[in-house]
């Protein structure tokens, strides 16, 4: 009888362990950097975000490591996070990085700026079937931002050249 017991109980044991293995991994990744790196497989996973009815403004950047302009303009989003921190805007990074390139590229980035923005990554390679879903507008070129607020979407395909400039195209909604 005690035999049976310690067979069911090791029989249990495996048995937990094994469905816990099976959990599903989260698609958040933890940075050291203050802001979680959050990765997005799909576009339709992505694409709420776009959605958005509230009358928060959510200010998106699309951006990659490689592309020069899109660094050059990212303390902008970051002064703009920081100040209008109070006010009812997030600011959101999104990274078209190429998905082989996150602990290569992308994570080493963010880690040596410390960014204080959401930072996400949309590593769905299709973009071509995507990209007129954030907005017919979209050439697909980078630095690319939308705002959405109140189920309005507003575009800027290029460059901001100044903290001053985004802030008053942000404003501008």
């Amino acid at each position: 009888m005690t035999m049976n017991l310690l067979r069911l109980l090791s029989v249990s044991l495996l048995a937990s362990a094994f469905l816990l293995s099976c959990q599903p991994k989260s698609k958040k990744i933890a940075t050291p950097a203050p802001s979680e790196l959050m990765v997005y497989e799909s576009f339709d996973d992505f694409a709420p975000l776009l959605e958005n009815k509230s009358d928060t403004a959510y200010v998106i950047n699309f951006w990659a490591t490689w592309c020069a302009p899109c660094v050059e303009e990212m303390p902008y989003f970051e002064t703009l996070h920081e100040r209008m921190s109070g006010e009812k805007v997030k600011v959101f990074l999104v990274s078209l990085d190429f998905k082989k390139d996150l602990d290569t590229k992308l994570k080493p980035f963010l880690e040596e700026r410390k960014l204080k923005s959401t930072v996400m990554m949309l590593a769905d390679g299709r973009y071509n079937d995507w990209i007129d879903r954030v907005t017919p507008e979209w050439s697909g070129a980078i630095p690319a931002t939308v705002l959405v607020k109140g189920g309005e979407l507003r575009f800027f395909g290029e460059q901001f050249p100044s903290y001053e400039a985004l802030e008053n195209w942000v404003k501008g909604l």
